[in-house]
């Protein structure tokens, strides 16, 4: 906390936007010594620099904005990337709602959206350095920000329809991972608390995508969203905000553009077929939202395996909702056999993708013969008992 005194002074933030972002340990090294040098507190320079180099960071989040913004490690973590939680704030919008309680705002992200896209926001935070950060952040707007509970905050009546709530719960967990598997004894406030809420008031809910599914509200629409390749959230929506017979959502977002798949249910399994001329990889959130069916059925393809997440087809189509790749060769899943290929092909850049196969890509390309000047995927699977390796080149993706 000394250290955030020390930077929200006029002093600690002129020094801060004159500074810059810092990119590398070195440039934080020498930035260190350069403001110690110049007279400036232990606090101070740590704050400062240690800012700095969230700032940098944070631009893959929030884009320009970081440039402005302030951040804890752990909450520019958890924080979710702005494109995102636009997308959130407009689903709110179009549902009526005009206030938002964002309750556990982190460093603001969410709340930033919210605002930004007029809505009204009040917001609290359980830890009091993180709570004043997002006051900082969310100054602009002139949204309430305050340090306490999420139980103990002022919650808008059940039924109201322009009134919503937002919650991110906090992971317990050190470390935690967005992509990582997490249950219902990771997060504060406790889920039973949080849904409880959300059978009684249009509520938004950002959880790990890895959450397990067993645990979820049968009532809510789940959502996972996958940004630029990585699955980044699963949301699930209550009230006005969930869409009427959808239960299973997958949004993809590929740069500025969005894609989504909705069913009422888990998808059926399409059947299995032989590899054809194209293998499809479905994309994360689509995996996750177990959709890979109705994406099979609109590109005709089939399962490759009943238990692996590829798609096989003999045309050439392309969907945003999966990475296709063109086939050129099929062998025995063993070093000596790929080599082999490798050479006669004259591959001297491989990727490896692997599914069903407990194998490290990294200690496996160790024991490979790569010379050459042309450039292919190989792919790692299993089709039965059958251990398979593919090669194939990658199809531009669909935008």
């Amino acid at each position: 906390m000394s250290e955030l005194r020390a930077l929200l002074t006029p002093v600690g933030l002129e020094l801060l936007d004159a500074l810059g972002p810092i990119e590398s340990t070195a440039e934080v090294a020498r930035a260190v010594s350069r403001l110690r040098a110049a007279g400036h507190s232990p606090e101070l320079v740590s704050a400062v620099v240690g800012q700095a180099h969230l700032r940098a960071k944070a631009k893959a989040k929030f884009g320009d904005f970081a440039a402005r913004m302030l951040f804890t490690r752990a909450g520019l973590e958890q924080a979710t990337r702005l494109g995102v939680a636009a997308r959130h704030a407009q689903r709110m919008r179009a549902a009526g709602v005009e206030s938002v309680a964002d309750l556990g705002c982190g460093i603001g992200g969410d709340a930033l959206a919210f605002a930004g896209a007029g809505l009204e926001v009040s917001a609290v935070d359980a830890d009091e350095v993180t709570a004043a950060i997002a006051a900082y952040n969310l100054a602009p707007f002139g949204s309430a920000v305050r340090h306490g509970a999420a139980e103990d905050a002022d919650l808008p009546s059940a039924g109201s329809g322009r009134h919503a709530i937002w919650m991110d719960p906090a992971r317990r967990t050190p470390g935690h991972s967005e992509t990582r598997r997490v249950s219902a004894d990771d997060y504060s406030p406790s889920l039973d608390w949080a849904f409880e809420l959300a059978s009684r008031v249009p509520t938004g809910i950002k959880l790990g995508p890895g959450h397990d599914r067993d645990g979820l509200p049968a009532d809510a629409e789940a959502q996972w969203v996958s940004a630029d390749g990585s699955v980044v959230e699963l949301v699930l929506w209550t009230g006005i905000l969930a869409r009427d017979g959808v239960r299973r959502a997958a949004m993809v977002i590929r740069g500025e553009r969005t894609h989504e798949l909705t069913a009422g249910a888990d998808a059926e399994d399409a059947p299995v077929r032989e590899l054809g001329a194209y293998l499809h990889e479905p994309d994360g959130a689509v995996i996750r939202a177990r959709l890979i069916g109705d994406v099979a059925r609109s590109l005709d393809a089939g399962m490759l395996d009943n238990h692996i997440a590829y798609l096989t087809s003999d045309a050439a189509l392309t969907s945003p909702f999966v990475q296709s790749f063109r086939v050129r060769e099929t062998m025995p899943a063993n070093p000596k056999a790929i080599s082999a290929v490798l050479r006669a092909d004259r591959i001297g850049t491989l990727e490896i993708k692997k599914r069903g196969m407990d194998i490290d890509p990294a200690a496996f390309r160790r024991k490979l013969t790569l010379k050459g000047d042309q450039a292919a995927t190989l792919i790692l699977t299993r089709v039965g008992d059958q251990r398979m390796a593919i090669l194939a080149d990658r199809v531009a993706a669909a935008s």
